[in-house]
């Protein structure tokens, strides 16, 4: 239950603790009336009668008033209702952050491959492999890159999950932070993974699998959170 859910409920609560009150007044001043007509027929009984139904009446407002207030706070509100400018851009960030890595990873080879024109890598050849891509599509490169501190906005879309699914997201949520920063890790060290002593090509291509691995468990953790917010890829 979330904390909202739970707000309403105790309001709901406490409206139906007044309307139980308020009918029990009634009933005593219904008792108490009947009493009086036995013991005195004046203009003091006529004027209590017209107070008693004032009271009836605006006790059954104050009724029909809570008890729809009640109804109204805990119908659950269509979630584009609760949607601010700021998560709008959090939830298309997120489709998009998600649609880049698919790109990434349905590109692997021909995006993990730098050619260089007029110049020879370390060992001779003009094309060589590095994963240092994988950064710029995880938002480790650019302000303006999607998945920039992306975790920071998958939070701020906390009160737009269902209760139930509030635990699946948050590990979602940390999965992608977790592999999404050890796939840059991976990146930035396979920069180096020719030049440091004992380095070479299969050190680069050990890098470049491991990242691999990292970005296929960010992109799913992105999956899971898109499922999760009903949000279209």
């Amino acid at each position: 239950m979330t904390k909202t859910t739970f707000y309403y409920a105790l309001l709901l609560a406490l409206c139906q603790a007044s309307v139980s009150a308020a009918w029990v007044t009634v009933a005593n001043t219904n008792a108490n009336l009947s009493s009086y007509n036995k013991q005195a027929q004046s203009s003091e009984t006529t004027l209590y009668a017209q107070d008693r139904r004032h009271f009836v009446t605006s006790s059954l407002s104050i009724i029909g008033s809570c008890a729809l207030t009640g109804t109204t706070l805990l119908t659950p509100l269509p979630s584009h209702a609760a949607t601010s400018p700021q998560q709008q851009k959090d939830k298309d960030n997120i489709v998009k952050g998600y649609n880049r890595l698919q790109y990434l990873l349905d590109n692997w080879v021909d995006k993990t491959t730098v050619c260089k024109i007029g110049q020879e890598t370390t060992f001779g050849d003009k094309c060589e492999r590095t994963p240092v891509v994988v950064m710029e599509y995880l938002g480790f490169k650019s302000t303006s890159d999607p998945l920039f501190k992306a975790d920071t906005a998958m939070l701020r879309l906390k009160d737009l999950v269902p209760s139930d699914r509030e635990v699946d997201f948050y590990d979602a949520v940390d999965a992608f932070a977790q592999n999404a920063e050890e796939a840059s890790s991976m990146a930035f060290v396979s920069s180096w993974g020719e030049a440091n002593p004992g380095g070479g090509k299969d050190r680069v291509a050990l890098f470049i699998e491991r990242a691999k691995n990292n970005v296929i468990a960010s992109r799913d953790a992105l999956k899971t959170i898109i499922d999760i917010l009903d949000l279209k890829a």
